[in-house]
């Protein structure tokens, strides 16, 4: 955390088991990685400084700060992506679609999380995880931060005693489809949601501010040459209505697609943020209007860091576009597809192609 040289931090979207595109762009970064240093078992916490994570990504960004290659994580989500999503018995009910107690079972295995706390010395890098506090209705963005205020040891209410299993546990917890999780820090007990259920489901520039804002006590330079973000997304997910007259959108269509709607603005936001601030040298386009930003003059003179974004669009003309022309974009969007694993693992190759070895040094 004090070293010198420039600081690296590797920031991972939510998105269910769409989180396998993101594992394919991480192996991809892996092997160039491995390759230019001639390290061939070097992993990504050899090379982050900090791994920051919503949901899904907060599962990989876990994994990854305990240093698992990238290929134990692609495992790990092969041989249990289905067996997280263990449907619930009360789904029908106005119950939760899943239980949620096959995925805390799975992150309380020794040899997965175990009894780790969020202090645990065998997190080898700056871990930040996002997750909803539904008990203050707040976002709660959490570092395993030795300096940060909430994490003094002598503290009954020191964050760093929370089993990490739980707390990543509450950041998956997407509403609808599993549980919360309840988790008791010092005196006080908490409910938490998924931390896709905030502004924060992309946590790429909020890791910005973790780790530059005086306050957060990390205190790292700024700067394109000092600082490096490399963000990895989980597809974008745009969920269009065929019917768009004003009879036909209700309370009951809203339900259906106002989170999502939220939740895609607020990953937007914050990739705008960081293509606007930092030095963007990899990005799909935004939207019309702005394009990617590569290359763009930053309107604080200086370029605060150096960026890169890994993501595409999953409708059929982006994957089209990408050769999987085959696959069909509405199976990809749930969160919970788990019936076509495959097809997204093609995406997320497709997907890594995007990544070239200058933008990562």
């Amino acid at each position: 955390m004090k070293g010198d040289g420039r600081k690296r931090i590797l920031s991972l979207d939510g998105g269910g088991i769409r989180g396998l595109i993101s594992i394919e762009v991480l192996a991809r970064i892996e092997s160039l990685l491995q390759e230019k240093h001639n390290q061939p078992e070097l992993v990504l916490s050899d090379y982050f400084d900090m791994f920051a994570g919503t949901s899904t990504g907060a599962i990989i960004a876990t994994a990854l700060s305990l240093g698992w290659s990238v290929s134990k994580i692609k495992k790990f989500y092969e041989i249990n992506g289905q067996g997280m999503f263990d449907k619930s018995f009360l789904w029908g009910l106005g119950k939760h679609k899943y239980s949620g107690e096959a995925l805390k079972e799975l992150l309380m295995q020794a040899d997965v999380f175990g009894d780790r706390t969020f202090g645990s010395s065998d997190i080898q890098s700056l871990l930040m995880l996002v997750m909803r506090n539904v008990t203050t209705d707040s976002p709660w963005v959490i570092t395993n931060n030795p300096q940060d205020k909430y994490n003094d040891l002598s503290r009954s209410d020191s964050q760093l005693h929370v089993p990490l299993w739980q707390l990543v546990r509450a950041s998956a917890a997407a509403p609808g489809f599993f549980p919360p999780e309840q988790i008791t820090i010092g005196d006080k007990s908490f409910v938490f949601v998924d931390g896709s259920i905030s502004s924060f489901t992309n946590p790429a520039f909020m890791a910005f501010l973790r780790a530059v804002a005086k306050p957060y006590n990390i205190h790292w330079q700024p700067g394109e040459d000092k600082l490096l973000i490399v963000s990895v997304g989980t597809g974008v997910a745009h969920h269009r209505l065929d019917d768009t007259s004003s009879d036909s959108y209700n309370l009951a269509t809203a339900a259906l697609t106002v989170p999502a709607s939220i939740i895609l603005s607020t990953i937007t936001e914050q990739d705008t943020l960081c293509r606007i601030f930092g030095n963007c040298v990899n990005g799909h386009q935004i939207d019309r209007e702005i394009g990617d930003l590569i290359g763009i003059e930053s309107p604080a003179n200086n370029h605060l860091f150096t960026y890169a974004r890994y993501n595409d669009e999953l409708t059929q003309t982006a994957l089209e576009r990408m050769g999987l022309g085959h696959i069909n974009c509405h199976d990809l969007l749930p969160i919970d597809s788990i019936n076509h694993m495959n097809e997204l693992k093609e995406v997320g190759k497709a997907v890594a192609k995007q990544v070239e070895l200058a933008h990562l040094i």
